[in-house]
């Protein structure tokens, strides 16, 4: 105000730039009301005082001050009712703001000059056309400038680092403003390199500044060569206020793109740190959950393995009644139910964590589709139905495919997604049947089965949503037939993952059709293990477990096929009979207090001695894949997962006791025992 003051007072009343209005603005546009009408009248007050110093007469300068003030609290009125931001963030809300304020100015300005005018004796009209210039490019450079200033965010993309640089920086604009200024007019484009350096650095604050330290140092050089005459000094005048107008939106639309990708990369920044934090808290969660699923399934499969274990020797008895034998049968199918409950919300966490793995193997699409069948044989022909398998080989270009031809296949995968749809289709039919069918070719490895029964049928509009999780049609299904509603969702992941399809066709009261197709390639049936040695009826089997009811009944189970049993309770006692006794077979328990089985069969497997050698079995309800691997990694020859069916014990222990001795056990990280397996 006081700078302002001089140039149009004590200056012979040159008309250069006005912004002590543009500063009052700002503050009115940025404060409250209370706070806003506290500057006015300060500002007011410092206002009449200065134009008293340089005025020659009191009425005047008191009209001015008055007039000043009503035009500044009526511009920042103005602007508050149209409601324009305080910040200056874009090219788009400068320009608005700057054009806005300087109609609203010069309208206002206008007036202003008139009445002060008429006040001294004067003409309305007379010098509106500098004064109204002066005060409109003060407030289209002030008051973005000072708004910019105030705001912290531009604060914040452009930090200042330390005093020298930006003392150096004006020290640049001021030399480089008065040099050009007092010299020929071609050297003024000079003065764009410091102030646009000075964007580049310091953002929109600095090409600011930078602006208003160059039109500071460039008014008084042009004064310095035209004079203090204001007819002399009113056309090199104008041409620097135009000048230094140019020169603002340069450097603002630079450093206003500049401050928004600082915006937008520290919002990046700001947006990856939340990402890897939501990431962190979401592996933390599957982590949680995966910890909090394997110990469910250890804690019920647990004492499952006892029901259906016992349940299952139980029934063998011949004295049995008949009676009694059907409340077994019907014990074992509930924890069969059970079992595959949790089976199935185990094998939906590795779906959604991605680490549901395939093992593939030679086998034969066409055994598994009956031995599918025939596991659900039973159920169907308790509730009267009939099953049917069909088998039939398209074609090929090149020749005949072989119905019984081997493909490499997930046996394991397949199977389970065989028998739910199979076993849907019993659950869901009272009468009429079941037909499952196979279609080989005519490509190459092109596989297609399908599962139609005569059940309930399937409305058109909930198919879409039938693979959901947790999804059946509707909820009377879940009330009426049971199930999780995770079958079909699982189905769908594992065939996804095998590379293939699945998808039904029904409609209500007509039964479903189930389709898989898939491609796999061709494969030889393995050579055949030699089985070699005496017979394996009087094995020597040391069965390792904590828990009295299981090691009772694997006991049990081993014993009926024939093997001589040997047990221990933990680790410790497991270590110490292979140190001191000769076994054919060691089936470890791997969760036991003191020493665990992982440690354990570590520990065997540094034993000096042919027991160093002999066949470990994982004997656990540890079903996830990562507890498979660790039981691979401790030296481990296989997996038996809880609750144990009778025939897969058999079969792993047939397989464990036909392998040849003195095996390369050097490495003990899973490379060398094959693939895991699955549950």
């Amino acid at each position: 105000m006081a700078y302002s003051l001089f140039l149009t007072g004590a200056a012979q009343e040159i008309a250069t730039i006005w912004t002590a209005n543009a500063v009052i603005i700002a503050g009115l546009m940025t404060l409250d009301r209370r706070r806003g009408a506290v500057l006015l009248a300060v500002t007011s007050v410092l206002h009449l005082l200065l134009s008293l110093a340089t005025s020659s007469s009191s009425a005047f300068a008191l009209a001015v001050t008055i007039l000043d003030g009503v035009q500044i609290a009526a511009t920042a009125f103005a602007l508050r009712l149209l409601r324009l931001p305080g910040k200056v963030r874009s090219m788009r809300g400068l320009l608005v703001l700057t054009a806005v304020s300087a109609v609203f100015t010069a309208a206002t300005s206008i007036a202003v000059n008139g009445v002060a005018s008429l006040a001294e004796g004067g003409g309305f009209w007379t010098g509106w056309s500098g004064w109204t210039t002066s005060n409109v490019l003060g407030v289209a450079i002030a008051l973005p400038t000072i708004l910019i200033l105030l705001d912290r965010r531009h604060a914040e993309a452009f930090p200042v680092r330390g005093w020298l640089e930006p003392a150096a920086g004006l020290a640049a604009i001021a030399a480089v403003s008065w040099t050009v200024f007092t010299g020929p007019p071609q050297m003024r484009v000079l003065v764009f390199a410091p102030v646009l350096l000075a964007a580049f650095r310091g953002g929109p604050r600095a090409a600011a500044l930078s602006v208003m330290a160059a039109l500071a140092f460039a008014i008084p050089a042009v004064l310095s060569i035209v004079g203090l005459d204001p007819r002399a000094a009113a056309e090199p005048m104008r041409h620097l206020l135009l000048f230094h107008i140019v020169l603002y939106a340069v450097s603002m639309a630079a450093a206003l793109a500049l401050g928004r990708q600082a915006r937008l990369s520290a919002l990046l920044v700001r947006r990856q740190a939340a990402a890897r934090a939501a990431q962190a808290r979401a592996q933390a969660a599957n982590a949680a959950k995966s910890d909090f699923l394997a110990t469910i399934s250890h804690e019920i499969r647990t004492p499952l393995n006892s029901i259906l274990g016992f349940a299952a020797l139980v029934a063998e008895d011949a004295e049995l009644s008949p009676e009694n034998r059907r409340r077994l049968d019907l014990v074992g199918r509930a924890g069969r139910s059970l079992a595959e409950i949790v089976s199935d919300l185990l094998d939906f966490a590795k779906v959604e964590a991605g680490r549901l793995e395939l093992v593939l193997s030679p086998a034969s699409p066409a055994a598994l589709l009956r031995d599918a069948a025939a596991i659900i044989a039973p159920e169907a022909e308790a509730k009267g139905l009939t099953v049917s398998v069909e088998v039939e080989s398209r074609p090929a270009p090149l020749g005949g495919q072989d119905p019984e031809a081997l493909f490499s296949l997930d046996e394991t995968r397949l199977r389970q997604v065989l028998l739910n749809l199979l076993n849907n289709a019993v659950k869901f039919t009272t009468q009429g049947g079941v037909t499952a069918r196979l279609s080989i070719g005519p490509d190459p490895g092109l596989l297609r089965f399908s599962v139609a029964d005569t059940g309930i049928g399937i409305a058109p509009e909930v198919q879409a949503r039938l693979f959901q999780r947790f999804s059946q049609a509707d909820s009377s299904i879940s009330r009426a037939y049971g199930g999780t509603g995770l079958g079909l969702a699982i189905s769908k992941a594992l065939v996804g993952q095998m590379g293939g399809t699945i998808w039904v066709e029904s409609a209500l009261g007509v039964g479903a059709v189930f389709h898989i197709a898939l491609e796999a390639q061709p494969a030889q049936a393995p050579e055949p293990v030699e089985e070699t040695g005496p017979e394996r009826a009087a094995a020597r089997v040391l069965l390792v477990d904590d828990h009295p009811m299981n090691r009772e009944l694997g006991d049990a189970l081993l014993t009926l096929a024939g093997c001589q049993v040997f047990t221990a309770e933990d680790g410790f006692q497991a270590v110490e009979a292979a140190r001191t006794g000769t076994f054919d077979l060691i089936l470890m328990d791997v969760h036991m207090p003191g020493m665990d089985g992982l440690a354990a069969a570590r520990a065997i497997r540094a034993l000096d001695g042919p027991m160093a050698d002999a066949p470990i079995l994982a004997l656990s309800a540890d079903v996830l894949p990562e507890q498979v691997a660790r039981c691979r990694a401790a030296g481990m020859d296989g997996h038996v997962a809880k609750p144990i069916r009778r025939d897969e014990l058999l079969a792993a222990v047939s397989r464990a006791l036909s392998t040849p001795r003195g095996r390369d056990r050097t490495s003990h990280d899973g490379a060398t025992h094959g693939k895991s397996v699955s549950p």
